[in-house]
């Protein structure tokens, strides 16, 4: 009986160390990745804050109303949900879900899946997709969010929903991300610093429909750069958990292995001298 409990610890051990090795190997990928990825999100910054600067000084030159993208609306909301392509990285993946399902209270969002975890889920639920050209974001370039971003434009425009809104996990720190939505349609005069009067050569209403796609597939590619570096900082430190608890099972359970194999000694030792006083 003793044996047998004996066989089954270092089985368990044996099992354990495994893992542990995948984990630590797992944390090694994702520390070295995290670097680039994090310089990545970084330099996508100064971008995003011209463009912005630029949409918001854009959209105070207009009159009330005179374009569509600065137009409030009721109707539909355009949710593009970043998540992540896999797994193993605590509670990344379903924390960013969690927010876009409280977001939308209606339940009848139309989505950008951007990811393979949001592609699931949201096929899992039922959602209307409006397009799933980013359904992985390793393959997801500036290419393709232009792209989408001239869609999204079109049928902004053309009313088939009212606003868009960005959800997705912003890197904060090696250990902060926080998941979080930013509505990037429609357009609101404040949305840049106002520091100087702006000139501009031409309609203003026509720059505004020229640099709308750009502010609109920037946006996307900039919360894409920061999602990843979130997922590979998420996935880091919940390896680097996995093998700290690791850990403390091994020794758990070499001490009950020792202890195991200590009783079977003193059980063998109390049978000799057992039969040594028996003769």
């Amino acid at each position: 009986m003793a044996s047998a409990q004996i066989n089954d610890i270092k089985a368990r051990i044996k099992s354990v160390s495994g893992t542990m090795q995948i984990t630590k190997a797992m944390e090694l990928v994702a520390t070295s990745k995290l670097r680039y990825l994090k310089e990545r999100a970084e330099s996508s910054k100064p971008y995003m804050k011209v463009l912005l600067d630029s949409i918001g000084r854009l959209s105070s030159s207009l009159p009330s109303g005179e374009s569509k993208y600065t137009e409030v609306r009721k109707g539909k909301t355009l949710y593009i949900v970043i998540a992540g392509d896999r797994g193993l990285a605590g509670g990344y993946n379903s924390n960013i879900l969690k927010l876009a399902a409280s977001l939308d209270t209606e339940g009848d969002g139309i989505y950008v899946p951007v990811g393979k975890k949001a592609v699931d889920s949201i096929a899992r639920h039922e959602k209307e997709i409006f397009s799933l050209a980013l359904s992985s974001v390793a393959d997801a370039g500036v290419g393709q969010c232009m792209k989408l971003a001239e869609v999204i434009a079109e049928d902004f425009c053309l009313g088939r929903f009212t606003s868009v809104k960005l959800v997705y996990t912003r890197f904060a720190s090696m250990l902060t991300q926080v998941p979080t939505a930013v509505e990037i349609l429609p357009l609101t005069a404040d949305s840049g610093e106002k520091s100087a009067e702006p000139l501009y050569e031409g309609d203003v209403e026509e720059i505004i429909e020229k640099i709308v796609p750009q502010y609109i597939g920037g946006a996307i590619h900039a919360a894409i750069c920061e999602a990843a570096a979130s997922e590979c900082a998420a996935r880091r430190t919940a390896m680097n958990s996995a093998n700290k608890n690791a850990e403390e099972m091994i020794s758990n359970l070499t001490l009950s292995f020792n202890r195991a194999r200590q009783a079977v000694i003193t059980q063998e030792i109390t049978e000799i001298v057992s039969g040594a006083e028996a003769l």
